[in-house]
């Protein structure tokens, strides 16, 4: 089954669960897929396309992972989305 492995230091900083749908967009090749998260180890830095969706990406290609959310008029209008841009490593910039 495809998923992706992401380090749980991320999810946290971007408020994405374990189970939630994403959509990965590959800077290098132009891929699109849509896949589910699955944690990763804290700190690790690790993003990793797993089963099927591996076949999409390569080690070193930069990736957008983008998460939706459903919500009223009034929720989106005061909506702040956030953006997390790690470290070559992954890694949270502190």
């Amino acid at each position: 089954m495809g998923s992706i492995t992401i380090d749980e230091d991320l999810l946290d900083a971007t408020n994405m669960q374990a189970g939630e749908r994403v959509q990965i967009v590959n800077n290098n090749n132009g891929e699109r897929l849509e896949t589910y998260v699955i944690v990763g180890e804290r700190g690790s830095g690790v993003i990793c396309l797993n089963g099927a969706a591996a076949r999409k990406v390569a080690v070193g290609d930069t990736l957008i992972i983008i998460s939706y959310a459903w919500m009223d008029i009034d929720e989106a209008r005061s909506f702040k989305p956030l953006v997390v841009f790690p470290d070559d490593n992954n890694l949270l910039v502190k």
